[in-house]
């Protein structure tokens, strides 16, 4: 391998491995090649410009500010709530109503971190009062929070529309059915362990608490309407959309519920621009390393290799998928795209996938990735509501993991899944 390749492999796995923030670590060895290999310097700065300049990027903060002002409203509360007296009184009731307020607060937020946040702060302090053991109720907000990558509008959906130039709102639709058949089966997995080992159930929800419940929800429960039939009616773009969810929900906060105020804002925003900092850094940033791996021509050689180990599209997508999981073990996901997303995608045409069920496949990986050990990105976020360490948490999530990887094998493998919703 040339200087440059080994730079961008081994000496990126190694600035990872000594714990170097992505960001940082992608950033050193884009400098390392352009200082040793002779390339002018100026082209990092060009390309961290150049990578964040697409406008399908805005949505990002804008969708992680409306989930912040959401859980900051009391809206995910709300919706808690209307999904407790739904399903509170089957086996595994308090489970299943933390799967349904999930998928409702993601087709709002597009981020599974915040629908991990807002459903985790209410929920697993709920459940361990209820007896419940708290790596399994932290374990299941995880699962459930990273739904949100599959569940449109997804950011993961917006990164990689913007990577592949394809249609935002056809790949959101592809994420339709395997967002739900990973909600039915996260479903399937809590009534099974219910059912072996009853917990107490919760007394069926009377008419007028079910009324009461909607009446007090209604505004939380109109915000997946607002944004998805504003996309889909065509009335705005995806990243129009969320600018429209921050208005819906700051109007429903401050005006109608009136459970946020205006000194709350100024938290609530940078809490939002942290975490949108820590995506578009890394965005940024790998645009330059996704330049040199271009200019090195690794995803045409690494293309020519796979055409010439692996003969069947099935092989080479079974590959990519293993490849993928462990890569995503120990790698931050948006990295993962960024910078082998044009390798991919290069794989992806030589074999003839079509890209949006290919832009569903790489998503569930993504979905699977916030949840799994030892770094998924989620699983922190549920650490730190929680206050437990890796290892109980690691160990409660794996059935989970388990059957996200069997969606993955349907979604892969059945492309109906990803493109019957696709026009």
């Amino acid at each position: 391998m040339s200087l440059t390749a080994w730079i961008l492999t081994a000496g990126f796995a190694s600035l990872v491995a000594v714990g170097l923030p992505f960001a940082f670590a992608i950033a050193l060895c884009v400098m390392a090649v352009l200082l040793l290999v002779g390339i002018e310097p100026m082209l990092l700065p060009q390309t961290l410009v150049a990578g964040t300049q697409s406008f399908s990027l805005l949505a990002i903060p804008f969708f992680m500010l409306a989930g912040e002002l959401m859980t900051a409203g009391g809206l995910s509360q709300r919706l808690v709530r209307v999904a407790d007296v739904f399903v509170r009184h089957l086996p595994g009731g308090m489970d299943l109503a933390v799967i349904l307020a999930a998928v409702v607060f993601a087709a709002v937020s597009g981020s599974a971190p915040a629908t991990t946040a807002a459903i985790g702060a209410v929920m697993i302090p709920a459940m361990v009062a209820r007896g419940y053991d708290k790596a399994y109720a932290t374990a299941l907000v995880v699962a459930a929070g990273v739904l949100a990558p599959l569940i449109p509008p997804s950011i993961a959906f917006v990164i990689w529309g913007v990577i592949a130039e394809q249609s935002i709102s056809r790949l959101f639709l592809s994420g339709v059915l395997p967002g739900l058949l990973m909600a039915s089966g996260l479903a399937v997995i809590v009534v099974g362990r219910a059912l072996r080992s009853p917990m107490p159930r919760q007394p069926r929800a009377g008419v007028r608490e079910i009324v009461t419940a909607l009446r007090e929800g209604v505004w939380a429960l109109l915000a997946p309407v607002v944004v998805l039939g504003g996309i889909y009616g065509g009335a705005f773009t995806p990243t129009e959309a969320a600018v429209a969810a921050c208005i819906y929900a700051l109007v429903v906060g401050l005006v109608i519920e009136r459970r946020l105020s205006f000194r709350q804002l100024p938290q609530v925003v940078s809490s939002a621009m942290a975490v949108s900092a820590i995506v578009m850094a890394i965005v940024a940033v790998s645009n330059g390393f996704s330049f040199l791996v271009a200019q090195e021509q690794l995803p045409t050689k690494l293309a020519a290799w796979l055409a010439t180990h692996f003969h069947e599209k099935w092989t080479m997508l079974l590959a990519l998928n293993v490849g993928f999981f462990l890569l995503a073990a120990v790698m931050d996901e948006v990295a993962i795209m960024v910078i082998l997303g044009p390798m991919l995608i290069s794989i992806a045409n030589q074999f003839g996938v079509d890209p949006i069920h290919f832009g569903a496949m790489i998503i569930t990986n993504v979905a699977i990735g916030m949840a799994a050990p030892p770094i998924g990105y989620c699983l922190f976020v549920g650490m730190a509501i929680s206050g437990l360490k890796l290892w109980p948490v690691a160990r409660a999530i794996l059935p989970f993991v388990v059957m996200m990887g069997l969606v993955l094998v349907l979604v892969t493998y059945v492309p109906a899944f990803a493109l019957a919703l696709v026009k």
